[in-house]
Order: C-alpha cells, then structure tokens, then sequence
C-alpha cells in the first residue's frame, strides 16, 4: 500500500478567494480600469464579435484600416486571404448551428470582404 503515490491537491486558492473577499472595495472615484485591466468577467465571449474582429482583422490587412498600434495601413493580401478563408470556413461548420442574425452577419460580412478582396487583386 505505501507504493502507491499520493495526489497532492492544490488547496491554496482556498486562501487565495478569502483574502479577496477581505480587500476593500475600489475607490468609485478611481479611474475605471483599462481593457487590459479589466476583469475576465467583464469580457463576454459571443459569436458576433468574433466574427467582428477576424472581419477587422481582415480589413486591416487588406489595407483598408490602419493598424490598431502603429495606426499605419498596409497590405498583406495572403493574410487577409487567410482570414476570409478562416471565415468561409466557420459559416460551413457552423451551417444550422447559428441564428439567423448570426449567420446573416456571417453571410453579409463574407460577402463584403470577398467583394474588396477581388477589388485589390483583381481576380
């Protein structure tokens, strides 16, 4: 019986959530904190802005907005390609799965970025 190891259970968050519920509250004078501040609950994970920031993300690389940090645009058509692949790709798996405000979001988002698409590389 004394060969077999022993599970060693993490018990220190236990302690961790007391000593959060002893804090303070914050100063509502305080700045409210930044996106990188914020807390994980305040971010909700939805399947519009999902296909939102792959739909930003492929702007941006079409050149067609700036970039969020250096707020400079630039091309980079196999990218931007990538990503509306990526989002044909999700319509097909999600086909039946979705609303029909998600899927006609999906539906009209490809649509415009192929449309652009075509326009930058004329095929």
């Amino acid at each position: 019986m004394s060969d077999i190891p022993q599970k060693k259970v993490d018990e220190g968050w236990k302690e961790q959530v007391e000593q959060e519920k002893q804090r303070p509250h914050a100063d509502p004078s305080a700045p409210a904190p930044t996106s990188a501040e914020a807390p994980r609950e305040a971010l909700e994970a939805r399947f519009d802005l999902f296909v939102s920031s792959l739909a930003m993300e492929a702007l941006i690389a079409l050149g067609d907005a700036a970039h969020p940090t250096t707020r400079k645009q630039a091309t980079n058509l196999p990218h931007a390609r990538y990503l509306i692949d990526l989002l044909g790709m999700l319509e097909e798996k999600t086909r039946g799965n979705v609303t029909v405000e998600e899927e006609r979001l999906l539906k009209d988002t490809l649509y415009q970025l192929r449309m652009r698409y075509l326009a930058k590389t004329g095929a």
